[in-house]
């Protein structure tokens, strides 16, 4: 099989490197006869896609890569498209993808680091850590008393690798954890789940509320003003998700209210966020570059045993377990 990597021109933080690939493929003897190239510029796209019948490559270089119409003429024998992010919104609409190309995410590579992340932000905002920072800035000395996380509930809004890692985290530290997905199918880490549709009857009883769903047609805007209204007063926010799935400007305005008790945000629109944006100075807001899910040790390794395993199940007829469905876009 003919697997071409792609990497983004000048990436030196996340790239697939061919090191990394001899690794994967040691830990998977029955992938390591696989024919892989390698390359970050157009010329070695160039020489490698006629062949190619798997590419391994970011999400945001698809809709370059691959505009609407060039497939299947540019790469006649590609079976498979596998990406390195989880979230596919910034390729949609998927109308340049043919049926007869399955596309892969990597759904599962940022369970643990988002987990982590998301634990760290519900402790943050319980112990009130933006506002000591924003004391901090102004030097001003103010106690401000906190108790544990046991028995307060989190609502999850996505439960997927990433609200899924920190459910787990969230029920070992005693929560109640509230999963909104999808449907309503029960989560193993969650004490309750329920559909979107139910979310305006869910928040009321909210201390913290977790984002981390895609984004789709469905999710954008999904946190609008009316449901930041809707949280109890002092409640918490972490957004890990996408910018366009809340109101921004309306989670400002409750951070300047006192409704929301803090907030933090690890997308934004725009990202990246211009330096004399509101948002750096909003208080209790804590902002982070778009950081909560990659793990630089981790991410490239685990991405190539997901590529692997979803080869595995190319070449046994199985179903393709990262398939994303165009129709949900993920």
């Amino acid at each position: 099989m003919r697997v071409h990597v792609q990497n983004p021109p000048g990436d030196s933080e996340f790239a697939v490197t061919e090191a990394q690939w001899r690794d994967a493929a040691s830990r998977s003897p029955d992938m390591a006869g696989l024919d892989v190239t390698f390359a970050e510029d157009d010329d070695g796209f160039a020489r490698a896609i006629g062949e190619a019948e798997v590419v391994l490559t970011f999400t945001r270089l698809l809709k370059r890569r691959f505009p609407k119409g060039a497939l299947p003429g540019l790469a006649p024998r590609l079976k498979v498209i596998a990406t390195t992010s989880a979230g596919l919104d910034p390729a949609a609409p998927f109308d340049w993808l043919p049926d007869t190309v399955a596309l892969l995410n990597n759904r599962g590579t940022h369970a643990d680091k988002a987990g982590e992340f998301g634990i760290m932000a519900i402790l943050m905002l319980l112990n009130h850590m933006p506002a000591f920072a924003d004391q901090q800035r102004r030097g001003e000395w103010k106690a401000r008393h906190a108790s544990t996380l046991e028995g307060r509930r989190v609502v999850i809004v996505g439960v997927g690798s990433l609200g899924g890692g920190i459910a787990r985290r969230a029920r070992a530290f005693g929560m109640r954890v509230i999963g909104v997905r999808h449907g309503s199918d029960p989560h193993p880490d969650c004490d309750e789940t329920h559909p979107t549709d139910t979310l305006d009857a869910i928040l009321p009883g909210a201390d913290f509320l977790v984002l981390s769903c895609p984004l789709t047609d469905r999710t954008r805007g999904l946190l609008s003003r009316e449901r930041i209204a809707l949280l109890p007063r002092g409640a918490g926010l972490v957004n890990i998700a996408r910018g366009p799935v809340w109101d921004q400007d309306a989670v400002l305005d409750a951070l300047e209210a006192g409704h929301l008790g803090g907030c933090v945000a690890d997308v934004t629109v725009p990202e990246p966020l211009p330096p004399d944006h509101r948002m750096w100075r909003t208080p209790g807001m804590v902002v982070t570059p778009h950081v909560s899910s990659d793990d630089r040790l981790r991410y490239n390794s685990r991405t190539l045993d997901i590529l692997f395993e979803n080869l595995r199940a190319l070449r046994d007829g199985r179903p393709l377990p990262n398939r994303v469905d165009p129709a949900k876009g993920y």
